[in-house]
């Protein structure tokens, strides 16, 4: 059982998999960053400060947060927008390396072009 274990774990797809996992929590507190320390107070400016994390409904006993929902919401379109941004930023610089000559592909002869080289090579050996 621990050596079932050992592969599972020095397989590849499960390394590249933490490593990805590990990337992507450090990556994620980058854009967070982004969008709370840099893009909201900007937009905080530009809409007069205004906070939907405050709004909320009170039924009974049971307190609806639709403000913390929206501002969430707003979070995200944001967050979406700031990656969407920094993939379109690295896929520019990926197109602007030169790239690598195409190897030319000798089409294989089609099947009449093949019988009549064969037929010239009879033909050929005959005379």
């Amino acid at each position: 059982m621990f050596k079932e274990f050992k592969e599972f774990i020095s397989k590849g797809n499960v390394l590249d998999l933490a490593v990805g996992v590990i990337i992507g929590g450090a990556f994620g507190k980058i854009v967070t960053s982004l969008v709370d320390d840099i893009i909201m107070p900007f937009i905080g400016l530009i809409i007069g400060g205004l906070d939907f994390s405050g709004l909320s409904i009170v039924i009974g006993k049971a307190t609806i947060k639709y403000g913390m929902f929206i501002q969430n919401v707003v979070n995200f379109l944001i967050i979406a927008f700031s990656v969407f941004m920094i993939v379109k930023a690295v896929n520019k610089v990926r197109r602007i390396k030169p790239e690598e000559k195409e190897e030319e592909v000798v089409e294989a002869p089609s099947k009449e072009e093949a019988l009549l080289a064969e037929i010239r090579d009879l033909l050929k050996a005959k005379n």
